[in-house]
């Protein structure tokens, strides 16, 4: 049996080596995984892997992820966020700031139905960003909004994140959803309170004097663009946080939703629901190869004795507890520059969650703050990938360093609500308690 610190030195070493020379994330950890069972482990030991790829792709949870992905393909594609938008601009046009309010909302209302980031960042860079700059607003308001408002998808529950996560970390993911609903929120007000306050002080870069004033009428008739957005977040959100159906079957109630608005909007076709299931395989096949990739690293790991060996050596540190949660919290904030969400998972939630336990904090509030990381890894240059949607959608005169400066007040807004959901633990636990 080979050394645990050899191991962990060469497996960590030469996964970051293939990152950095470009090798997809998936192959990097399945391809390292494999060489090494080879040297270190035996031959023989190869013929499980296939197995436990197997049983966790087939895994009943995971259902859920080409679900989701599937809903949020469909809403996106049935323009459900173009209705959404022309009932904020009456409700928040005539504020300073006010479209980019605006913006934060349709991302948290998005979030509620589709799970993941890429659909409302990609929606509303189309929609909204063009829209903002034809109106005066500077680009660092127009790309911020979209691009953290987008990040909220993974957060706020249905999150395809958190399944992937609950089942790695092996934490309830109904308590998980019912947790992430009020930092959520939490953080959506943030962004709100920081573009209000942005207009007062920057009203050239919030719209300035360019403002558009609609009647009570002309609001009351565009709040039918909430209808099937709040009937769908009923319908998946309330299967689940009831207990009538698990994730997996409120995934199938989603989907079968979102063409069911496509339906009533009268925007449903054939070449709709075929893009939207060529989405749907590309982005489950990624994910899901990074999770077998991930799958065998772990088996790995684990037959080393690496992680019970740096679970011992963390418990033995002479340290608050406090101290070893904050560096956990700025270990996650590094990776999520560099890797996969999924792939962080994957390899870090097998090693921190038994210490949390062990150092006697709460699961469910430690996986919330877990997600909140993974949701600014969305932001954080280089790997950031809302950043990467939204310069693919945004006009010609954007430019990457245009999207890196927008995103930073919005980045330590969200650092700021980590540390208050860690300060009120009660934050993330009232709903779960509550409902479970």
């Amino acid at each position: 049996m080979a050394d645990p610190v050899l191991t962990t030195a060469l497996l960590f070493g030469g996964m970051l080596l293939a990152l950095g020379i470009g090798v997809p994330i998936a192959l990097a950890l399945g391809g390292l995984s494999i060489g090494m069972i080879y040297v270190f482990w035996s031959p023989m030991a190869l013929n499980m892997l296939p197995i436990k790829a197997f049983a966790t792709a087939s895994s009943f949870e995971y259902v859920a992820i080409p679900l989701f992905i599937f809903m949020a393909a469909m809403l996106q594609r049935a323009k459900i966020a173009e209705d959404l938008y022309n009932t904020m601009q009456c409700f928040f046009g005539g504020l300073r700031g006010g479209l980019g309010i605006g913006t934060i909302i349709i991302c948290t209302l998005f979030a509620a139905m589709a799970g993941i980031s890429g659909a409302a960042t990609i929606s509303m860079g189309m929609l909204a960003v063009p829209a903002m700059l034809e109106r005066g607003y500077g680009k660092g308001v127009a790309l911020g909004s979209v691009a953290a408002g987008g990040s909220l998808g993974i957060l706020i529950p249905p999150s395809v994140t958190m399944i992937v996560y609950g089942i790695v970390a092996n934490t309830s993911i109904g308590k998980l959803y019912a947790g992430g609903v009020l930092p959520g929120l939490l953080i959506a007000v943030l962004f709100c309170i920081y573009l209000l306050v942005r207009g007062v002080f920057d009203p050239a870069g919030s719209g300035g004097s360019v403002v558009q004033r609609y009647s009570w009428g002309e609001k009351l008739r565009s709040l039918k663009g909430l209808v099937l957005p709040f009937l769908l977040i009923a319908a998946v959100m309330g299967s689940i946080l009831t207990g009538t159906a698990s994730v997996s079957e409120a995934g199938a109630v989603g989907a079968g939703g979102a063409i069911l608005a496509a339906v009533i909007l009268r925007r449903l076709d054939w070449a709709s629901v075929q893009d939207a299931s060529r989405e749907t395989l590309l982005l489950s096949c990624m994910i899901f190869w990074i999770i077998i990739g991930a799958t065998a690293l772990s088996t790995f790991y684990t037959a080393m004795g690496a992680a019970r060996l740096i679970e011992g050596l963390v418990l033995d540190l002479e340290v608050n507890r406090w101290v070893i949660l904050i560096g956990m919290q700025i270990i996650l904030l590094l990776l999520g520059m560099l890797l996969d969400t999924v792939g962080i998972i994957m390899i870090t939630a097998p090693i921190f969650v038994p210490i949390i336990t062990k150092l006697g904090f709460d699961p469910v509030w430690f996986g919330i703050l877990y997600i909140v990381n993974m949701e600014i890894g969305f932001l954080t240059p280089p790997f950031g990938y809302n950043l990467f949607y939204l310069r693919g959608v945004s006009p010609a005169s954007v430019t990457m360093v245009d999207i890196y400066k927008s995103v930073l007040p919005f980045i330590a807004l969200m650092i700021l609500a980590v540390a208050i959901c860690m300060v009120f633990p009660e934050i993330v636990l009232t709903l779960p308690n509550a409902l479970f």
